[in-house]
C-alpha cells in the first residue's frame, strides 16, 4: 500500500512509493543529444515532475499512462519545483494499491452525504417527485457511480466524491432559500438540486483519472442528464406530463444562459433560484481550493490565481492578522532554545518516504 504522498517531499529525501503515472515521454536534449524519460506522476495530494537518466530502456514497456507504479528515486529542488530523480520503476498489481491514494477525494464522509440526501428526498411532500428521486438515487445501476464522480475536472468538487458533496450542498442551499422566500415551492427546487447534475456520472470518467469520457465530450452532462431522467419518467406510468416539463426545464436551464451551455433560460421561480444556487456553491468550491492550496504558503496574503474565477484571492486571516517578523536577537534566541529543546528529545520518526522507515516497519 502507498506509504508516502507528493505533499510530503522534501529536497534530498530518500524516496520509496506507489504514484499514478498522468505523463510518460522519452525526451531529448538537442545540445547534449543525451535522451531521458519524463514522468508525471501524481496521487491524491498533488503531481510531481521525475527523470530517470540512465538505463530506462527496458523499463518501457513495463507500464503506460495511468497505471500505477513503484519508483525508488530522491527529491531534490529545481528551479524552486521539486522533483525526482528516479533510479527504479517497478510495475505493481491492483491488489498492492488502492485507486483512492491516487485521485483527490471529498473530505466528507460518503455515506454520511449519502444519508442526508435520502433526508433531503424524503422531505419532498409531492409522491411524484419523491418516487422520481427515490427511483434515480437508489438505481443500483446509478448509487455507486454518484458516490464516487467528481463534479467538474477541474472548476469546483473536482474530486471523488465531489459531485454528492455538491448536491447536498445546493440541497442545503434550496432549503434556505425555500425558507426566506414562502412563494418558492422546496419540492420543485429541491428536486432540481438533487437532478441538475446527475449527468455528470456519465460525462466524467474518474476510474485511473479525472477526465471527460467521449458521451461526455460530444454531448455534455445536460443532455446526458435529461435524457436519464426523462427515461426514469417514462418509466413511472402516469406521470404527470406538466409536471415533466417542470422537471425536465429545471435540468435544461440551470446553467442560466445560452452562452453557458443551457439549452433553456430560467423561466420559473425555481429554476431561476437554481440557477444561482448552483453557481454560488460552484463559486464557493473553487474559491475553497484556492484557499486551501494557498495554506502550503502560509505567509502569502493572496493566492495563486483562480482559473475559474479568473482572480487571485486575499487570504483574510493573513491580511488581518499578519505574522510579524521577528528581530535579529529573537530569531537567535529561539534558535538557541529550539536546539537545546531538539537536543533533549529523542530522534524524530524518519519520513515514510525513507525507505530505511519502511524497512523498519
Amino acid at each position: 500500500m502507498k506509504s508516502g504522498f507528493v505533499v510530503d517531499l522534501k529536497d534530498g529525501m530518500a524516496v520509496t512509493s506507489l504514484f499514478l503515472v498522468r505523463e510518460k515521454e522519452v525526451r531529448s536534449s538537442p545540445r547534449t543529444g543525451k535522451s531521458w524519460l519524463q514522468l508525471g506522476l501524481v496521487d491524491r495530494t498533488g503531481n510531481v515532475s521525475a527523470k530517470m537518466w540512465d538505463n530506462f530502456a527496458g523499463v518501457l514497456s513495463t507500464f503506460a499512462c495511468d497505471d500505477v507504479i513503484r519508483v525508488r528515486g530522491r527529491a531534490k529542488l529545481y528551479n524552486d519545483q521539486i522533483e525526482i530523480t528516479l533510479e527504479q520503476i517497478l510495475a505493481v498489481t491492483e491488489k498492492e494499491y488502492d485507486l483512492q491514494d491516487f485521485l483527490p477525494h471529498t473530505r466528507e464522509n460518503i455515506d454520511v452525504l449519502l444519508a442526508k440526501l435520502h433526508g433531503h428526498i424524503a422531505a419532498v411532500h409531492d409522491p411524484w417527485l419523491q418516487r422520481l428521486l427515490t427511483s434515480i438515487v437508489d438505481d443500483p445501476a446509478i448509487q455507486p457511480r454518484l458516490r464516487l464522480a467528481p463534479a467538474a475536472m477541474t472548476m469546483h468538487h473536482a474530486y471523488l466524491g465531489g459531485l454528492l458533496e455538491h448536491v447536498v450542498s445546493v440541497c442545503g442551499l434550496a432549503r434556505g432559500v425555500a425558507g426566506h422566500y414562502a412563494d418558492v415551492n422546496l419540492d420543485y427546487l429541491v428536486t432540481g438540486a438533487v437532478l441538475h447534475d446527475i449527468g455528470k456520472i456519465d460525462e466524467l470518467c474518474y476510474e485511473r483519472c479525472i477526465g471527460y469520457t467521449t458521451a461526455g465530450r460530444l454531448l455534455g452532462h445536460i443532455s446526458l442528464g435529461f435524457a436519464m431522467v426523462r427515461k426514469k419518467i417514462e418509466a413511472i406510468a402516469d406521470f404527470p406530463p406538466q409536471l415533466a416539463t417542470l422537471v425536465e426545464h429545471l435540468l435544461l436551464s440551470h446553467h442560466g444562459t445560452h452562452e453557458f451551455g443551457s439549452p433553456a433560460l430560467p423561466q420559473f421561480r425555481e429554476a431561476v433560484v437554481l440557477n444561482f444556487i448552483d453557481d454560488l456553491d460552484s463559486k464557493m468550491g473553487a474559491m475553497r481550493a484556492s484557499l486551501d492550496a494557498a495554506d502550503v504558503n502560509r505567509d502569502d496574503e493572496w493566492t495563486e490565481r483562480n482559473p475559474s474565477l479568473r482572480r487571485a484571492l486575499l487570504r483574510t486571516d493573513e491580511f488581518l492578522h499578519p505574522t510579524e517578523e521577528p528581530n535579529a536577537a529573537a530569531r537567535g534566541q529561539n534558535n538557541s532554545s529550539a536546539a537545546h529543546s531538539a537536543a533533549a528529545q529523542p530522534p524524530a520518526q524518519r519520513s515514510l518516504l525513507d525507505p530505511g522507515a519502511a524497512a523498519k516497519s
